[in-house]
């Protein structure tokens, strides 16, 4: 198997295996995916926890490094991550150790091209090579937990990187989530896991999808990416709110689940300071420009609609 594209067996679990997590429990919870060493938005994700009538719970849900090979951006992600629940995505843990095998461990499904697989594997050794100048640190990632549970009002919500079965599953992305089979399987993961609400990213595209369970509405939602733009022509990140309030700031679309708040929040980072730090770090040619580059600057070729259609249809039965 290429490397990239396998998921080692210590990423796996099974779905009741996050019924057992102990809840973290908040009126207020943020889940931040895909930060990708993006400090920019890390302080955007701040500001917008201070804007909140309630103290938040931050969890960042994993693969908060990425883009930080500098070792002063690599620290200072990490250090200011590590003080908030954390948990580990394929990054981090293939960072906690050096062995190559796994590539990236994003286990990249058939839809992503070999080259750009073969460019996330470059990027991963670049990184690793930064994190050995730290091994604190690196001892941190590897301690981190593969999924956690919060509890807010009567929702229970499971937090995972990747999906209910696999830290680097790809059972929560838009591609999955439009058949039948995933959502008939997502509707098992529920019942398994107990929670009303599935929150997740690594897919790197926003979802929202709303399910319907024995228990009564349900939903998934994923935040795509918080240190990249998530849709066409924007600037912005994305992150999930799951609050008993509704959001004192603009959200980008969102549901209610047993009267609880979900939502999509723009996290509106300095651009121009990013995109510089960015560059700094991966110049014209390197394997990270090459592959985000373009949507650093542009965005995906996505819309806001797309990632809030399944509200509707996959609330019906399959």
């Amino acid at each position: 198997m290429t490397p990239g594209r396998s998921c080692p067996l210590h990423y796996r679990y099974a779905p009741a295996d996050l019924a057992r997590d102990d809840a973290h429990v908040t009126d207020c919870l943020y889940v931040v995916g895909g930060l990708y060493g993006n400090l920019r938005a890390l302080d955007a994700v701040f500001d917008l926890a201070l804007s909140e009538p309630h103290p938040a719970t931050i969890v960042f849900n994993g693969d908060f490094n990425w883009f930080d090979i500098d070792g002063a951006g690599f620290e200072a992600v990490n250090s200011r991550v590590l003080a908030h629940v954390a948990l580990r995505g394929n990054v981090e843990t293939e960072l906690a150790h050096d062995d190559e095998a796994a590539g990236c461990g994003c286990g990249y499904p058939a839809f992503v091209g070999d080259a750009e697989v073969e460019r996330s594997n470059r990027i991963m050794s670049r990184l690793r090579d930064t994190a050995r100048g730290y091994p604190l640190l690196q001892q941190e990632l590897a301690a981190l937990p593969m999924h956690a549970a919060a509890q807010v009002g009567d929702v229970r919500v499971a937090i995972v990187h990747g999906d209910c079965e696999g830290l680097a599953g790809w059972g929560l992305s838009r591609e999955a989530l439009a058949t039948a089979e995933q959502r008939s399987r997502v509707t098992d993961w529920f019942a398994q896991t107990k929670a009303g609400v599935i929150a997740s990213s690594h897919s790197c595209l926003p979802i929202l999808a709303e399910f319907s369970t024995p228990a009564g509405t349900a939903a998934v939602i994923n935040n795509g990416a918080a240190g990249m733009p998530n849709f066409a022509d924007t600037r912005y990140g994305v992150i999930t709110r799951i609050g008993l309030r509704p959001a004192p700031h603009k959200t980008l679309y969102g549901t209610k689940v047993r009267g609880v708040h979900v939502n999509a929040l723009p996290a509106h980072y300095d651009h121009a300071r990013w995109l510089g730090d960015f560059l700094a770090n991966w110049p014209p040619g390197s394997a990270a420009h090459t592959s985000y580059h373009q949507r650093i600057i542009h965005g995906p070729a996505y819309r806001i609609g797309e990632a809030a259609q399944m509200r509707q249809a996959a609330a019906q039965p399959a």
